[in-house]
């Protein structure tokens, strides 16, 4: 299969979600199938949905994958798996979340699997970290940049640098 561009978020608000994040990124970037070539610094965000919790740290990573989408989300969940993650409940607190938010150009809508997120134009935890990476991305015809611009004021803030693969 030839290599498709991809964009995932992660995000974690239990442990040391920072070393988490990275180890999810190092597992990600390991796997056959999938290459991250880079992500974005990570960024301290407000819970959403559920705001009694801690807050979380978010980054979004880009790269390629030759796996189909079903098989990236598999990974994904296997990877969070491996990092502790549990079920909880809807927007509360986790060890680690991976989330595909592009897969090249492709819409996807099935009961398993929504690419993009019907939501994630409006979501700042997302925008920010992505506009770092992929500025020029569109979804549903707009700039990841200008979406990410909407959130200007946003109390979201950069508390380390971007992850590097192998570092």
């Amino acid at each position: 299969m030839t290599p498709v561009p991809i964009t995932l978020g992660t995000g974690a608000n239990i442990g040391d979600a920072q070393a988490t994040i990275a180890r999810a990124l190092d597992r990600l970037h390991a796997d056959d199938g999938i290459a991250i070539d880079r992500a974005s610094p990570f960024f301290a965000t407000p819970p959403w949905g559920f705001e009694d919790q801690d807050w979380f740290v978010n980054v979004c990573a880009a790269g390629t994958t030759t796996l189909a989408p079903h098989d990236l989300l598999a990974a994904g969940k296997r990877i969070e798996a491996e990092l502790g993650r549990t079920a909880t409940f809807r927007w509360g607190p986790r060890v680690i979340d991976i989330d595909i938010l592009t897969y090249g150009d492709e819409t996807i809508g099935d009961p398993d699997l929504i690419i993009p997120h019907k939501e994630l134009l409006n979501r700042a935890f997302v925008l920010i970290p992505l506009a770092t990476i992929r500025p020029d991305l569109r979804i549903a015809g707009e700039r990841v940049a200008d979406a990410a611009a909407r959130f200007a004021d946003d109390p979201i803030r950069e508390v380390a640098p971007a992850w590097v693969p192998g570092g």
